[in-house]
């Protein structure tokens, strides 16, 4: 009898042990989630738009940078230059309870109310690129760029330089009204015609960044016969929009007009050093690292700097080289850093 009750609780034993082991092996097969494993960072980014070779290269620096292997999910949104599409992207990203939310603003103002739903939901908002003018500060986490005034500024202070008490009939074409980028080089070259009362703007109207505007603008003044020894062009694609006019009206771009402009993109660099435009304030596109950079410093529970401006340089055909053509990407610099700067005066002249 004795030796009965051993067996069975042996049995017994033996099958509770066999039943543990199987239900170990079940869950490890279903996929346990190991303690250790490294957080997935969701990021809902809301992208103005595609209008330009800047706006494209921002896009592909982001998506490369927040991407699966570096530990993020990136949620992209494209705006189509629309504000309300922004804010309709931004609320679907406080729904889906994402970690952070980054913003390139189509303009400055208008997000005290969804950026208060994203701070109620404690949802972190970075900004890039263009500034966004809101009364509560508190509303958005930390924003980097570039600064567009110092962009205008170095711009005017070389036509004064190149033009020494020449007048100057200048065409202006702006970028879209509003946005941080347009005010900061337009509000630069108002400056400059308060100084200079020789100068004239024979022409000033937004061409939204869109080569196909600026193309259309300049060829438009042409058939009226107005004339113009300057075009300050706020982007590179609208700059490119102008040669293709003024090349169709027999016109040599840097000899007949001179043409001055901004980013920086690689096409245009080359047409500073062939002499088609004369120069060029870069307006580093590559946040992605930056913003990723950023990401990790509040993972870690440390505040990165309020504002963070990027280093950025002028270019003009005297002073470019083929080294720093060789130098960059197909498209935009990989040398002006993608860490996250000091915010420090930018090495604009």
């Amino acid at each position: 009898m004795k030796r009965s009750c051993m067996k069975m609780i042996i049995l017994c034993l033996l099958a509770a042990l066999c039943t543990c082991m199987l239900t170990a092996c079940g869950d490890q097969d279903a996929g346990t989630v190991v303690p250790d494993e490294k957080k997935i960072v969701v990021v809902g980014f809301s992208q103005v738009g595609a209008e330009s070779d800047w706006r494209n290269a921002n896009t592909r620096s982001m998506t490369q940078a927040l991407s699966e292997e570096n530990g993020f999910r990136l949620i992209f949104e494209d705006a189509q230059n629309k504000q309300e599409r922004q804010i309709t992207a931004i609320r679907n990203f406080i729904q889906m309870n994402v970690d952070y939310i980054v913003l390139a603003p189509t303009t400055e103002t208008g997000w005290e109310t969804v950026l208060g739903e994203a701070k109620a939901a404690g949802i972190p908002v970075i900004i890039v690129d263009r500034l966004i003018n809101v009364s509560d500060s508190s509303l958005y986490t930390c924003w980097v760029g570039s600064d567009f005034w110092k962009e205008g500024r170095a711009a005017v202070r070389w036509m004064e330089e190149q033009f020494v008490d020449r007048p100057l009939r200048i065409v202006h074409l702006q970028g879209n009204l509003g946005c941080s980028a347009q005010k900061g080089r337009t509000g630069a070259l108002t400056e400059a015609m308060q100084a200079h009362p020789d100068w004239q703007i024979v022409y000033q109207g937004p061409g939204d960044f869109l080569q196909a505007k600026g193309q259309e603008i300049i060829e438009d003044l042409l058939s009226r016969g107005i004339e113009f020894d300057v075009i300050y062009s706020e982007n590179d694609n609208m700059a490119f929009g102008a040669i293709e006019a003024l090349n169709g009206a027999g016109l040599v771009p840097g000899e007949d007009v001179i043409i001055v402009s901004f980013d920086g993109c690689h096409r245009a660099l080359e047409m500073v050093q062939s002499g088609a435009i004369s120069f060029v304030a870069e307006c580093n596109p590559l946040h992605g690292p930056r913003i990723m950079n950023i990401i990790n410093t509040l993972e870690s529970g440390i505040m990165p700097p309020k504002q963070t401006y990027v280093d950025e340089k002028t270019f003009d055909r005297e002073h470019i080289t083929r080294e720093m053509l060789d130098e960059r990407d197909s498209e935009y610099p990989t040398s002006s850093g993608c860490g996250i700067p000091s915010a420090s005066s930018l090495p604009l002249f």
